[in-house]
C-alpha cells in the first residue's frame, strides 16, 4: 500500500460527509461562532487519539497478546456493520442516541472520527510496513485535515449539497466502505492462513 492509497482509505474510513448531517444534529442547539469551536476542539481530539493507535497500537496490541490479523478482521466487521447502517440508516441514525448537552469527545471526536475502523486501519499499516512511519503519519494527518475541513464548512454544504445530496454522498461513500471492509476482511484471512497473495 502506497501514501496515497492509505490517504484516501483513512478519508473514506472517517467518512466526513456522511458526518456532516451527524455533526449538524448534534450541534443544533449550539451557537454558530461557539460550533465551530467545538468542532475543532473535538478533530484535535481526534487527531490525538489516531496518533496515539498509529504510534503505540502495536505496542498495546503485544501487551494484550492480539494479533494484528483479529485486529484487521474486527476492524473489517465494525467498518462494514458502519458501512451497512450507512447504506440502509437506522431511524435513530447512524450512532443511535446521544448524550444531551454540548458534547465532549463522544460522539464527534470518538467513534465518529476516530472511530474502530480509522483506529484498526492506522494500526494496520503500521503492521505492514513499520519503517514507513513518516508516510504513515502523512497520510493521516492528511485525511484528518480533509475531514476538518469538510466538516467546518458543513453548514455551507448542507446549504450547497441540501440534505437529498449528502444522503446520497452518505449512501455512496457507504458501498466504497463495504467494498474496503471485505478487503481488510480478505486480507486478514489471508494473513492469518498464511496464504500467497
Amino acid at each position: 500500500m502506497d501514501t496515497i492509497s492509505a490517504f484516501i482509505t483513512l478519508v473514506l474510513v472517517m467518512d466526513p460527509l456522511g458526518n456532516v448531517p451527524i455533526f449538524l444534529s448534534v450541534l443544533k442547539d449550539v451557537k454558530r461562532g461557539r460550533r465551530e469551536r467545538i468542532i475543532l476542539r473535538e478533530m484535535l481530539i481526534a487527531l490525538g487519539v489516531l496518533l496515539l493507535f498509529l504510534f503505540g497500537g502495536q505496542a498495546a496490541l503485544n501487551l494484550l497478546g492480539l494479533e494484528q490479523e483479529a485486529v484487521s478482521v474486527a476492524g473489517a466487521i465494525v467498518l462494514f456493520l458502519i458501512a451497512i447502517r450507512m447504506i440502509f440508516p437506522s431511524p435513530y441514525g447512524l450512532m443511535g442516541d446521544t448524550p444531551e448537552g454540548e458534547p465532549f469527545v463522544v460522539p464527534l471526536a470518538i467513534p465518529l472520527v476516530a472511530g474502530p475502523s480509522s483506529l484498526a486501519f492506522a494500526m494496520l499499516m503500521v503492521h505492514n510496513d513499520p519503517t514507513r512511519m513518516m508516510d504513515w503519519t502523512l497520510a493521516l494527518v492528511g485525511a484528518w485535515a480533509v475531514s476538518a475541513v469538510v466538516l467546518l464548512a458543513s453548514p455551507i454544504l448542507l446549504r450547497a449539497l441540501g440534505n437529498r445530496g449528502l444522503i446520497a454522498m452518505e449512501r455512496l461513500m457507504g458501498m466504497v466502505l463495504v467494498m474496503i471492509a471485505v478487503q481488510m476482511f480478505f486480507d486478514g484471512l489471508q494473513s492469518f492462513l498464511h496464504l500467497p497473495a
